[in-house]
């Protein structure tokens, strides 16, 4: 079977940059997908994206689907003949929609007795036939968020589509996709190559377009040129660019044809706190800001135009007059806020609505007061400056500085503090009270920040769960995964020695609200969820399952840290060759007392012992129970679990030898006594019968 290369471009006006790579990246999936649920072989999938094109191009598609084979099956043989063993209509019908005679229909086994069945092939079809069924599923599920018409027609799409390629080999495969005739004429750069131009080999679909269309489309080589001319320019004038991979990324999916150049900026617009401009050259202008060697911000920018111009002097005025008047209004913002004492702010807290049910900022920032000083005073903190920092958390949040850069939330904060004259810890809180904020980011540093950074996201958390609004599905309008993992990062990666189940009940008490008994354990649920999925996903070298942290949170540890320290030891005596065969004892004692009545208290008589083996057995979980004991209460638990692998051979010499549920009501209920003696040793670990074995 001979194979082609298939290509197919979407023409556009400028798509939206935040999603364009989303966007190409799912449709190209998508035509993955449907070439594969046709069974039609190809190769490998590469897709390119510009803001005014999404295409796909796969190599080696096979020109044909090979034979599709078929089963399809009809009315149940009762229902296919007549008292008579004439067939009936369904019979004939089935048959007449196959095909086929009703004698070349099978009786096989069905669900609920014989049916009649029709196998067969058909001939694969040819590969163009299918490709604009594939293409235009692969477009109609596309992430787009809103969709939207152009002209007089019906059909919808991210944005006007105006050409389209699509080619199997160098034939064009005919079809109409979003309205628009297929065929091979692209288009290349807006101005620089604004004539149409042929695609004849889908092979050579980028190359075309970098040779004679000034179109990068390969975004990786696009990524990398705009890198690479930035770090030129930067180095030209004697610093380093900042280039934050987000907008790297945002700055790519904005031009074609990139070509960098710089600009300046006055230096008085220095005097502000550098996040101020770069926030104002990142976020509203997509520029790339510069640094000096020892790290201070230079008056200059670097920005990367769509287009090579003949006058570079005039684009470079033109962003240059542009951000001018944006510094000037972060200049204003910060000398405004700066009249004004941060904590004045906080009276006006109570005006701004966190939740309606949850009462406003200053409802927040009273109970965060409470948490933070709690966890404080657990970590060695201190209280005072954990209550200060949390009266303060949400002051800067009605500042010009934050009304015009949300992003700048918490830092800015910091900044005020410090110039009010507030203790260092508590400036650097008001900061720190936002990390982590995404995976991988920093974790708060003072003793302070951890506290406030922890109680802020506990409260979310509990008031949101308290009104009944925790997250379902992929909906999650609070962040409350985000809160969590920040939560359990900053405890694990701390290695703090939190009672998380204490904190998660006092955060519910202060809810404003009467939550439901059962909210506490749902959080905690909640949070234990996430951390499984932590432990999961570590690629540490640790093999911890589902399994054992289920069997570690079943003994009911209350601290995070316990978790880990538990999982550590489950590793280690998992290891050992009598780990399978306590594991099965285990699981073999939680059966017998699952289904046992009466007192399970673990009181043991000695004088109701039958059988030597449940003496000797008794015996060793006494001298044991004076050995691993103080090894619990220090969270020895790998020492524990080491010496309580001793009593295997008791173990099973005791189920071999011993009738558990005896007949004599006082003997089953002393023998119930030792398992339960047993079992809970164990149990200060953990639970190892949810183990597999």
């Amino acid at each position: 079977m001979s194979k082609r290369d298939f290509l197919v471009e979407i023409g556009t006006e400028e798509l939206p940059p935040k999603s364009l790579f989303t966007l190409a990246e799912a449709f190209a999936a998508g035509v993955t997908k449907g070439l594969d649920d046709a069974s039609i072989k190809h190769g490998d999938v590469k897709w390119y994206a510009t803001p005014r094109r999404l295409a796909v191009f796969v190599a080696g598609v096979a020109d044909q689907q090979p034979d599709q084979q078929i089963k399809r099956q009809g009315p149940a043989v009762a229902n296919a003949f007549g008292p008579d063993g004439q067939p009936t209509k369904a019979a004939l019908g089935f048959a007449a929609s196959c095909g086929v005679t009703l004698d070349q229909l099978l009786q096989v086994d069905g669900p609920k007795g014989k049916v009649l069945q029709f196998e067969g092939s058909k001939p694969g079809a040819a590969t163009p036939s299918l490709l604009p069924g594939i293409v235009t599923t692969s477009l109609d599920d596309l992430p787009i968020a809103r969709r939207m018409r152009w002209g007089a027609g019906s059909q919808e799409f991210v944005r006007p589509v105006h050409w389209v390629v699509m080619l199997f080999g160098s034939s064009v495969v005919e079809a109409e996709i979003l309205g628009i005739r297929a065929g091979k004429q692209s288009q290349g750069h807006r101005f620089h190559g604004p004539k149409q131009l042929a695609i004849s080999n889908p092979a050579k679909y980028a190359e075309v377009l970098l040779q004679k269309a000034h179109v990068v489309a390969d975004v990786a080589t696009r990524r990398e040129r705009i890198r690479a001319e930035v770090n030129v320019i930067a180095d030209a004038i004697g610093g380093h660019a900042v280039i934050e991979d987000w907008l790297l990324d945002e700055v790519t999916a904005l031009v074609e044809w990139p070509v960098a150049l710089s600009g300046r900026f006055d230096e008085q617009f220095l005097r502000l706190p550098q996040e101020v401009p770069i926030a104002t050259m990142q976020d509203n202008q997509r520029y790339f800001p510069v640094r000096t060697a020892d790290g201070q911000l230079m008056n200059y920018f670097i920005t990367v135009a769509n287009i090579a111009s003949r006058d570079p002097d005039r684009v470079r005025d033109g962003n240059e007059r542009v951000v001018r008047p944006r510094l000037a209004d972060a200049a204003f913002f910060w000398d405004t806020d700066r009249k004004e004492r941060l904590e004045t702010r906080f009276a006006a807290l109570k005006s701004v609505t966190f939740q309606a049910k949850l009462g406003s900022l200053a409802d927040k920032s009273t109970r965060v007061v409470t948490l933070a000083q709690r966890i404080a005073e657990s970590i060695g903190g201190s209280a005072e400056l954990a209550g200060r920092a949390a009266k303060l958390s949400k002051c800067d949040l009605l500042s010009a500085m934050v009304g015009e850069f949300p992003e700048l939330q918490g830092l800015m904060g910091k900044y005020y503090a410090q110039l009010d004259g507030e203790n260092d810890e508590v400036a650097s809180a008001l900061e720190e009270q936002y990390w982590p904020r995404f995976a991988g980011d920093k974790l708060p540093a003072t003793k302070t920040g951890i506290s406030l950074s922890i109680a802020d996201k506990l409260d979310t958390i509990a008031g949101i769960f308290s009104i009944g609004q925790k997250p379902s599905g992929t909906k999650d309008p609070y962040g409350l995964r985000r809160a969590a993992l920040g939560i359990l990062r900053t405890i694990n990666e701390h290695k703090l020695d939190l009672d998380l189940r204490q904190l998660v009940t006092g955060a519910v008490s202060l809810q404003p609200v009467a939550a439901p008994e059962s909210v506490g354990e749902e959080i905690w649920g909640y949070l234990m969820e996430r951390l499984r999925s932590s432990y999961l996903e570590d690629a540490s070298g640790r093999t911890i399952t589902t399994e054992m942290f289920d069997a570690v949170l079943a003994s009911k540890p209350q601290s995070t840290l316990d978790i880990d320290v538990r999982l550590q030891a489950l590793e280690g005596f998992l290891a050992l060759p009598e780990a399978a065969s306590l594991a099965a004892a285990n699981k073999r004692i939680a059966n017998i007392l699952r289904k046992a009545t009466g007192d399970l208290s673990g009181v043991v008589e000695i004088g109701q012992f039958r059988e030597p083996a449940e003496r000797q057995l008794f015996d060793h979980v006494v001298s044991m129970e004076r050995a691993v004991n103080p090894l619990f209460s220090r969270r020895e638990y790998t020492g524990a679990l080491t010496q309580l692998a001793t009593l295997k051979d008791d173990v099973d010499r005791f189920f071999d030898s011993v009738m558990v549920m005896a007949d004599d009501p006082d003997v089953r209920a002393n023998r119930l006594g030792l398992l339960v003696r047993l079992r809970g040793l164990f149990l200060q670990v953990a639970d190892l019968s949810k183990l597999p074995g």
